[in-house]
């Protein structure tokens, strides 16, 4: 209850910083507005007419990925963390979305799907289908209602607004874009933002590191005010689960982030799969996953460095926000807290804009992502098989609208979690894991049949809650799934990925075992071995997606040494 009421203020708007603000909110309704005119088919509102180029469809896709949450998630993350929330950016990114460009994106725009829940209708049917798409909608209305507590935790601890008022205003801002242009609305504002959270965001890191006197600087403040904790490295605290803040071992980063929620994440997620399949080519397809990785490995300087700073500069020690008591703050709000410490006039409403800019990212992504799985892969094949392309556009509309205020709900079920991250994290091990076991095996496997595909995707689910359950219910569960009773939330919830993703592995190999398969003709251009993919042949090879792919994983490499 204390959350909801009016905190507060840290610092207060000048005319200029109100000015800045207003304007954006214009600016995004006017994008919204006259995009409206290119949304009329169910292509053009769902996929933005298939006509983003690699660039374009590259930074919308990261974009997608760069929310309000991401920016005070893992900022908080890594006040909670060190830098080891940054292997979500790097080990949990970079491999995925290169694998997702050069072996999975064919299969995506090869068969013309409008989202993962559409491949699993043409591989499996309609009863994997449609529970991945039950579930994929009650994921993104629950991290809907995330991106507005998000958003609430900024305007209260910097601007003491109320915490309904900027839930309300800002999502129905996002509701209003959204539903006149849809993916396309959607995507021109990603980018649009994209930029702008960059050059606001880059204002705490900048000054951070002035004051601090550079990161040796910051790394001796840490030292000295955390002594005996270790914060600034990622790979040599893992060697045994009480060395580093997560409690966590390498195996869990390795294989449940890397393996599994990463890949799962970005290979199957429709939120940001669906950015890509608006490219104009299979090789724009190929190589914007591959362009947003370049981008993808540089963002932790505006999520995770603030996080460390806060560590060095911030004159009080912030606290789970579980345990938050009057006058404390929680981990949750330490960009908001960074951005009051170094920001005046001016350049505080350009970083408030910046929040407000990823929130309205990771929001559009979220409803326009809900508004396309509900119209095209529940409402058409269970509820009104036959109806014109206006209808099915107007209902896109419609469920945009109504999954936004639904989503404000679920808002307030964010305030009973420790920290935003936890809540994510554990959120991708119930849908996310076990979908991509359901979705490789299809991909690679021709002999995974109709039923196997169903049951597998529904016993990983069914195990992935029931885990959590027994975790939260009964601290003793912590030390079998995640294999020490130190792990925190985000090691559990690597864990908890992890085995999940194997019980959906294994139940469907032992379906699969037992039933029949598809005949090999009705496989073609969705199983791997089955489906001629077009090759780059004629381009050189600077235009390879290969090529740049593996580019991205030796910088990748290069920065776990650097930071190692």
């Amino acid at each position: 209850m204390i959350a909801m009421m009016a905190a507060p203020t840290l610092v207060h708007l000048s005319a200029v910083d109100l000015v800045i603000i207003a304007f954006y909110f214009l600016l995004v309704l006017a994008i919204g507005f006259y995009l409206k005119r290119f949304a009329k088919t169910g292509e053009d509102f769902f996929l933005a007419g298939r006509e983003m180029t690699a660039w374009v469809a590259g930074l919308a896709f990261v974009s997608a990925n760069l929310g309000s949450l991401e920016l005070l998630g893992w900022a908080g993350s890594a006040y909670q963390y060190g830098i080891l929330a940054a292997h979500w950016y790097w080990i949990g990114a970079i491999p995925a979305m290169v694998f997702l460009g050069i072996v999975m994106m064919p299969f995506y725009y090869i068969s013309k799907t409008h989202s993962v829940p559409g491949y699993l209708q043409l591989r499996y049917g309609s009863e994997a289908s449609g529970l991945s798409a039950i579930t994929f909608a009650v994921m993104t209305i629950l991290m809907s209602g995330v991106n507005m507590y998000a958003m609430a935790v900024v305007m209260k601890v910097v601007l003491g607004w109320d915490i309904n008022f900027s839930i309300w205003v800002s999502s129905l801002t996002v509701g209003v874009y959204v539903a006149a242009g849809g993916l396309f609305s959607a995507i021109f504002n990603e980018v649009l933002q994209f930029f702008l959270i960059w050059f606001g965001a880059l204002l705490i890191p900048i000054l951070g590191m002035i004051e601090t006197g550079g990161w040796h600087g910051m790394v001796a403040r840490i030292h000295q005010d955390f002594p005996g904790q270790e914060f600034t490295h990622m790979w040599a605290p893992m060697r045994s689960f009480a060395d580093n803040p997560m409690g966590i071992h390498w195996t869990g980063i390795v294989f449940g982030l890397g393996a599994v929620q990463a890949m799962g994440y970005w290979t199957t997620d429709f939120l940001v799969v669906q950015r890509v399949l608006s490219a104009k080519d299979m090789r724009s397809a190929k190589m914007a996953p591959i362009i947003g990785s370049f981008f993808k490995m540089a963002v932790p300087l505006i999520v995770i460095l603030p996080g460390l700073l806060g560590r060095a500069v911030l004159p009080m020690h912030l606290v789970p926000a579980s345990d938050l008591q009057p006058g404390q703050h929680s981990f949750n709000e330490v960009l908001p807290l960074m951005l009051g410490r170094y920001c005046g006039p001016g350049l505080l409403g350009l970083g408030i804009t910046a929040l407000v800019a990823g929130f309205m990212a990771g929001m559009a992504g979220n409803v326009s992502a809900f508004a396309t799985v509900w119209t095209y892969d529940i409402y058409r094949p269970f509820i009104r098989k036959t109806a014109t392309d206006q209808h099915y556009v107007a209902m896109g509309r419609w469920c945009t609208l109504i999954g936004l205020i639904v989503s404000i709900g679920t808002a307030y079920l964010v305030m009973n979690f420790a920290s935003i991250m936890d809540y994510v994290q554990a959120l991708f091990g119930f849908f996310i894991a076990p979908l991509f076991g359901t979705v490789l095996l299809g991909m690679l496997w021709k002999r995974v049949t109709r039923a196997a595909g169903f049951w597998g995707l529904l016993a990983g689910t069914l195990s992935s809650v029931g885990m959590f359950t027994l975790m939260k219910l009964d601290r003793s569960w912590v030390s079998v799934f995640a294999l020490s009773p130190r792990a925190q939330g985000l090691a559990q919830d690597m864990y908890q990925a992890l085995w999940s993703c194997v019980t959906c592995v294994v139940v469907t190999v032992l379906v699969t075992l037992v039933t029949k398969p598809k005949p090999d003709r009705e496989l073609k251009g969705l199983v791997y071995a089955l489906t001629e993919v077009p090759r780059e042949e004629h381009a050189s090879w600077l235009h390879k997606p290969v090529v740049w792919g593996a580019v991205a994983l030796v910088v990748l490499v290069v920065l776990q040494i650097i930071f190692w």
